[in-house]
């Protein structure tokens, strides 16, 4: 199991890697909000030799326009991973399951050169989503034993916990399967 953190503007620019095999950093959100700390964060991140990816939190709405915007805001490399956070938004929201298959099918389009990936909770994926459709993998946020997920489908990356930060797992072998498993050809 390989160790990773998200972030977001709540961590600082200069987090600690120690110990990382990848990080993911929130990038957007809606169709206005970019993390301030973004490019700092991306520097770190890459400066540290971490597998980098980068996520939006989806709202319900205006699905082409927010996966335009998501992609015109994460930073644009080969082999970075893109990510779509599905949950519950801050005003008790949630687009639906058919707006988060738009959402990950319109991202790869406009990105197919980076693999896109689903973040949701487990409630999310065992009640809410009808379709199982998580692009190129799912990233799965259950609060259990770092990888040992309660779900029975394939996932590649687990957040385990939120104290002190998110921190996750992914299940690849290796820091060079990880890369070669994101690097679309």
């Amino acid at each position: 199991m390989l160790r990773g953190i998200d972030v977001s503007a709540y961590q600082p620019s200069a987090y600690d890697t120690d110990g990382l095999s990848f990080v993911f950093i929130k990038a957007s959100e809606g169709r206005s909000y970019v993390n301030p700390r973004l490019t700092a964060q991306t520097k770190h991140g890459r400066d540290a030799g971490l597998v980098v990816g980068y996520y939006h939190f989806l709202w319900p709405g205006n699905i082409t326009a927010q996966a335009e915007y998501f992609v015109s805001k994460a930073p644009e490399k080969a082999g970075e991973i893109l990510a779509v956070d599905w949950e519950t938004t801050g005003e008790g929201t949630h687009a639906s399951n058919a707006d988060k298959d738009r959402f990950i099918r319109k991202v790869k389009e406009l990105r197919p050169r980076n693999r896109v990936v689903l973040y949701t909770n487990r409630n999310f994926w065992l009640n809410i989503d009808t379709t199982s459709y998580a692009g190129d993998g799912l990233w799965i946020a259950d609060y259990v034993t770092a990888g040992k997920p309660r779900i029975k489908a394939t996932w590649r990356f687990h957040q385990y916990t939120d104290e002190p930060l998110d921190k996750d797992v992914a299940n690849f072998a290796s820091k060079a399967a990880l890369r070669e498993w994101a690097t679309v050809d």
